[in-house]
């Protein structure tokens, strides 16, 4: 994108320029936008994992095992399966089912409106859903919160029922559910988990998986070639294999190709991709709601 690229570093001189105006040019400019969401999008917009948001929903958890945030909670391994499900039954409802429109979402939803794009997430909640996003154009690579698999991964397929962690929910006391409401693989007996990669066992990934990826890998396809935009927005660097590091070995690959960063916090870039590579510093969801009322 040799275009954009000279038009970012003769912009990148002027101080002046609002990097929301900036982006916007860039976006427009663009023939194709892969766009890749992390955990600092929902934190932008809210859905921290930290916070208030977090001890007013878990105090007797986190002063049990003194968690630090909700994603270290999320991963913790448990005592026995009642007391795993009474945490998963409240995070699910918080962070999926529950989980309120993101302002953050709908405005990059409406800066994308016909403009030829599609999503790579490592979020498992429900921001896409609720935004009212074509989720023909989102690929969820680390799972849903709101989707169960079997423990021991014995076949692929997913399942859910939201009135049963409802139910999880309402009836559990002192940090467990009651024995009879923990759900179990239809095929194995074993207990089921929430849907969500993990190091040691990845993910269960079913057909509805697999769609979505066939979709993304051929949107990559038939765009490889152009113009195209690589938008990393709040991507940190705790599963760098699924966003970063393929965006940034695209962006190589195509010198017509930029990659734009949007992160507070400044990573590596690799040397050679550094001449095609920005980022955006400023606050997201501001950047983003001045970019949509714009537009």
């Amino acid at each position: 994108m040799q275009q954009l690229k000279t038009h970012w570093q003769t912009l990148t001189m002027d101080s002046s320029l609002p990097q929301a105006d900036f982006l916007h040019q860039l976006i427009e400019e663009a023939e194709a936008i892969v766009i890749g969401i992390g955990a600092g999008m929902s934190a932008a917009t809210g859905f921290t994992y930290v916070g208030k948001r977090f001890t007013d929903a878990f105090p007797d958890f986190i002063a049990k095992y003194r968690f630090f945030d909700m994603l270290q909670a999320s991963l913790f391994d448990f005592e026995d399966e009642q007391e795993y499900w009474a945490f998963q039954s409240r995070f699910s409802l918080l962070n999926f089912f529950d989980q309120p429109v993101g302002e953050a979402y709908v405005n990059l939803r409406r800066i994308m409106k016909d403009k030829n794009y599609h999503i790579i997430t490592t979020n498992a909640d429900n921001a896409f859903y609720a935004a009212a996003f074509d989720m023909e154009k989102v690929f969820r690579i680390q799972g849903e919160y709101g989707l169960w698999q079997c423990s021991n991964h014995c076949h692929q397929q997913t399942y859910h029922d939201e009135s049963l962690i409802r139910q999880m929910a309402q009836e559990q006391s002192d940090m467990k559910i009651p024995a009879e409401l923990v759900p179990h693989c239809p095929k194995c007996g074993a207990v089921m988990e929430i849907n969500k990669r993990n190091e040691e066992k990845g993910m269960v990934e079913d057909g509805h998986f697999h769609e979505q990826k066939e979709r993304y890998e051929k949107f990559l396809k038939e765009n490889q070639d152009k113009k195209v935009l690589f938008l990393e927005i709040g991507v940190g660097h705790t599963t760098p294999q699924f966003i970063k590091h393929p965006f940034q070995q695209m962006t190589e690959a195509n010198p017509k190709a930029l990659f734009v960063t949007m992160n507070q916090k400044d990573y590596f870039i690799p040397h050679a991709i550094r001449p095609q590579t920005m980022r955006i510093d400023e606050d997201i969801a501001e950047v983003l709601h001045t970019i949509a009322l714009n537009d």
